[in-house]
């Protein structure tokens, strides 16, 4: 009879022991989330008031992020989601701090893997942001170049030289993150050959009268050439 009892008695003894080894883990993983979750906060308050500071949201506005993001129904700009990121950051490290305690393997290796990615995305949004900066520096170089020289169609050759550099500057940001490889930069080789041979063909074969007076608008000869 007292065999039958502590038969009975030991699957909830047996729960009650490992409860009471989880309860102390538990509790040590709700006090490193609670401070995960406000250093967090603190971490994404000091990032978009510290970039504020050094006027990262203007270079970001001038190089047309900002707009690209409010044309597409984005009301955050490019330092709110760089303190958005670095604030997710924060929190899972706090979990992946906490499932450890809890011996989460599973749990664990998901959260190391976004962890890591994370600061990738973090990179390449700067990369695009100071890549289009630099993009837009080029267009404008080109198209105040041209003018000066006496170059006509100067502000199309300046956007076509801004895409140019923009689209190069695309392709790093998503080689960065992995996205694509070799097939993202194929696709950009395969379209920029494209558009060069178009060029060439219309300069070659349909276009000489069009090209001939193209070359003439952007480098007029003088009249004793003639």
């Amino acid at each position: 009879m007292e065999q039958q009892v502590d038969m009975l008695i030991e699957p909830a003894r047996e729960f009650l022991h490992q409860v009471a080894h989880l309860l102390p883990r538990l509790g040590v993983a709700v006090i490193v989330l609670v401070a995960g979750w406000l250093l967090a906060r603190f971490a994404r308050f000091a990032v978009t008031r510290g970039l504020r500071a050094i006027n990262f949201n203007v270079l970001t506005e001038r190089a047309g992020l900002d707009g690209f993001l409010k044309q597409g129904g984005i009301e955050v700009d490019t330092v709110g989601i760089l303190g958005l990121l670095v604030y997710w950051l924060v929190i899972l490290a706090a979990l992946f701090i906490a499932a450890s305690g809890l011996e989460l393997t599973q749990v664990t290796d998901l959260l190391g893997r976004v962890m890591l990615f994370l600061p990738r995305v973090i990179i390449a949004v700067l990369i695009l942001a100071f890549g289009s900066y630099f993009a837009r520096f080029i267009g404008i170089s080109v198209t105040t170049y041209c003018k000066n020289v006496g170059i006509r169609d100067g502000e199309l050759l300046g956007r076509l030289a801004q895409y140019l550099v923009l689209g190069f500057i695309m392709l790093i940001s998503l080689e960065h993150l992995g996205v694509g490889g070799d097939i993202i930069r194929l696709t950009f080789l395969i379209v920029l050959g494209g558009v060069v041979l178009a060029l060439a063909l219309a300069f070659g074969i349909g276009g000489q009268r069009w090209a001939a007076e193209l070359l003439e608008r952007w480098w007029p000869r003088r009249p004793e050439d003639k």
